[in-house]
């Protein structure tokens, strides 16, 4: 009996998440500010929705989209108060959630010059449409 809970317990922790993940209502962040205090601040919101059941799908357009970067601004790289974390680094941690997606807006790269192969893997470029799409989910909710 004591070997039967064990099993049934070790199988419900190794479903929940999975099943969490499916149920997760989305939260899309658009971020387009520069200030890298504002940045981290969207960041940190997001990361908190997400320890509560939130699946994050982060859109970075214009100056934000920087963050995405490989080779990113010291701006977007630089440890902040009051714990030492930058928007670069908390984003990438939030890559990490279950469900999470984070792009950059369509007309990003082409205002650079530049490819996708400049972004951090895991990154992806928003086709408008999808975007649209995310953002009228019944289940979605916005922050700007």
């Amino acid at each position: 009996m004591k070997m039967l809970l064990k099993s049934v317990a070790l199988a419900a922790s190794l479903i929940a998440p999975a099943a969490f993940a499916e149920d997760a209502k989305s939260l899309v962040t658009i971020l387009t500010e520069e200030n890298p205090q504002t940045q981290l601040m969207a960041m940190v919101l997001t990361m908190q929705a997400t320890k509560q059941g939130a699946a994050p799908h982060i859109l970075l357009c214009g100056p934000a989209g920087d963050l995405a970067l490989k080779d990113a601004p010291e701006a977007a790289t630089a440890p902040q108060p009051p714990m030492g974390m930058s928007p670069q680094k908390l984003m990438g941690m939030i890559m990490q959630q279950p469900g999470a997606k984070v792009e950059v807006c369509a007309i990003y790269l082409p205002a650079k010059g530049a490819d996708a192969t400049v972004l951090m893997d895991g990154v992806g470029v928003a086709a408008p449409g999808a975007m649209a799409k995310a953002m009228m989910q019944a289940d979605a909710r916005m922050s700007f």
